[in-house]
């Protein structure tokens, strides 16, 4: 059987594709220029040890994968901060958080509650064992919280001072007869993520009459695709500055994606090749939202099919012991990049343990990212 055509392609060659969401198209687009196909699993238990982690390898990865739930001091600030470092490092953020309930439920999950995860995280995921409609209800979740980021509410109340008289009898009174002199306006600005709606009054020395309401809605309008120069032939053009690449490709769209959990890396999981294949035709049906799977190899099998595979469970041997079998008490199976990437057409490696416990996190990350980046040019043909 021929290998899929996602196989041998580079990643910026299916960015491009038009079965590519937009998401998904920036994510291949920044694996490209950033030359990593690396992921890291952040499972710390603190917001300074996730924001240090972050900065440690932010560089090395293209997406950041959190459990915001294990963070014992998590906060909207500890999310705001991750997201400064990721727009600073160029990587995305993928919150872990395996929704697995009725579609009313994990709305609230992902919209609401103490983490809020659809402000934050571009991609999450979710198991489909309560069948296609937790698809739709996140997918629905996300664009209502994109439509509430991108719409602005903005009122302004005018308002004309009282002329201040005083009869013969020295009482001062109001006369709201008099002609306007000048206008004020007590204004609502947009209310800030995560802040607090407050009103502007001015001037203030002076007693009003409202004499208009006037209340705009302004509605902001995303860049949903990378953004790729061309020279007059309408080719692309490249440069061998990633920094000069990185700007030109442009900050994330606020936009949302979805992985759907098709194999787990623990053994003796539960997920079957008939579950996987109910999970595959789940995936075509909302193509547009959901972005890929998280699996231990490429579900990609139908022309057209252009889903990007994330897989756990990987770890390189210590220097010196190649080839060692790698796993834990716990059932945890490592494969290594080479065999994912290249054997088993995985697209971005996931990675925990094997950087976030090394003495040099960076350096660690470095060797993940030039192991899983060499499997990938093996694979299309590159080396």
């Amino acid at each position: 059987m021929p290998s899929h055509s996602s196989l041998t392609s580079t990643y910026r060659a299916r960015s491009a594709l038009p079965t590519t969401g937009p998401l998904a198209s920036y994510l291949l687009s920044l694996i490209s220029v950033k030359q990593t196909n690396l992921c890291l699993s952040a499972d710390v238990e603190t917001s300074a040890e996730l924001l240090q982690l972050a900065e440690d390898v932010g560089d090395s990865i293209c997406v950041l994968k959190t459990h915001c739930d294990i963070v014992t001091d998590w906060t909207d600030r500890t999310a705001q901060a991750l997201r400064e470092i990721a727009k600073r490092k160029w990587f995305l953020i993928f919150e872990d958080r395996k929704f697995a309930d009725i579609g009313e439920t994990v709305q609230k999950q992902y919209t609401s509650g103490h983490h809020r995860i659809a402000l934050w995280a571009e991609i999450t995921n979710a198991h489909v064992i309560p069948g296609p409609a937790i698809v739709t209800a996140l997918e629905q979740a996300a664009e209502a919280t994109i439509t509430k980021y991108n719409t602005s509410v903005n009122t302004e109340i005018f308002a004309t001072p009282r002329t201040r008289q005083t009869n013969g009898d020295g009482v001062d009174y109001d006369d709201d007869d008099e002609d306007i002199h000048e206008e004020s306006a007590i204004e609502s600005p947009i209310e800030l993520e995560g802040g607090e709606r407050r009103l502007s009054i001015k001037p203030m020395d002076r007693k009003h009459s409202v004499v208009s309401v006037t209340t705009s809605i302004s509605m902001r309008t995303e860049s949903i695709s990378p953004r790729h120069e061309t020279n007059g032939n309408g080719e692309e053009v490249f440069s061998l500055d990633t920094a000069t690449e990185l700007i030109r490709l442009g900050p994330p769209p606020f936009l949302r994606s979805l992985l759907l959990l098709a194999e787990m890396s623990s053994e003796g999981h539960l997920m079957t090749p008939d579950y996987q294949r109910k999970t595959v035709e789940i995936a075509r049906s909302h193509s547009k939202f959901v972005m890929g799977f998280i699996a231990q190899r490429s579900l990609n099998t139908e022309e057209g099919d252009n889903f990007i595979t994330m897989t756990p469970g990987c770890q390189l041997p210590p220097p010196g012991q190649e080839g060692k079998k790698l796993g834990d008490a716990l059932g945890q199976q490592y494969n290594t990049p080479r065999k994912l990437i290249l054997e088993q057409g995985c697209d971005v490696i996931i990675v925990g343990r094997g950087i976030v416990r090394a003495q040099n996190r960076k350096s660690e990350a470095e060797r993940y990212k030039e192991a899983a980046w060499a499997a990938y040019e093996e694979r299309i043909g590159k080396i």
